[in-house]
């Protein structure tokens, strides 16, 4: 990994939840905003997880996109050794469909919080959204590519309806 100064951290348990975890990556790319993504396991490279937290403020990261299946410790293992806003994204990579990462990624405990979204690729995207929101809040130009952002999922909404509309006329 190179020791570049990014935004947003985004860690994965293995690199087979790259499938699921690349849609933060494009989305953060689309909004302008700074990241690096690799893989460190809570379980198998605690050390690793250990080293890249204890470094991150020194790259300037503001927040960690954490994704993790079954077990899914690695976003916990993050928030208890951060005051960064860490978000969560369970992974469906079990027999139970990602039912076991969402439970263990969402019941924290008091005072170790982690945001947590949508099971698979929708909450990987979904991550990325809310960290340029957390990082929006203090850069006026990323709240403006927000906006547009968002405008820009209104306008699919708007042409599918119209794509439908005319061909469904009567």
């Amino acid at each position: 990994m190179t020791q570049k100064n990014v935004d947003v951290l985004i860690l994965m348990g293995s690199d087979s939840d790259l499938a699921t975890m690349k849609g933060a990556g494009e989305t953060l790319d689309e909004l302008r905003v700074s990241w690096e993504m690799t893989v460190a396991s809570a379980h198998r490279s605690p050390s690793r997880v250990e080293r890249l937290v204890d470094e991150s403020p020194r790259r300037g990261v503001k927040v960690f996109i954490v994704g993790a299946g079954a077990a899914a410790h690695l976003a916990g293992m993050i928030a208890g050794r951060t005051t960064r806003p860490v978000i969560g994204v369970p992974i469906d990579s079990s027999p139970l469909s990602g039912f076991d990462a969402l439970l263990s990624t969402v019941q924290m405990p008091p005072g170790v919080p982690v945001a947590t979204v949508s099971v698979g690729k929708s909450g990987a995207i979904n991550a990325a959204v809310l960290a340029a929101q957390v990082l929006a809040l203090s850069d006026g130009d990323l709240d403006r590519r927000l906006h547009e952002y968002k405008k820009g999922l209104a306008d699919k909404v708007e042409q599918a309806a119209a794509r439908l509309e005319t061909t469904t006329d009567r």
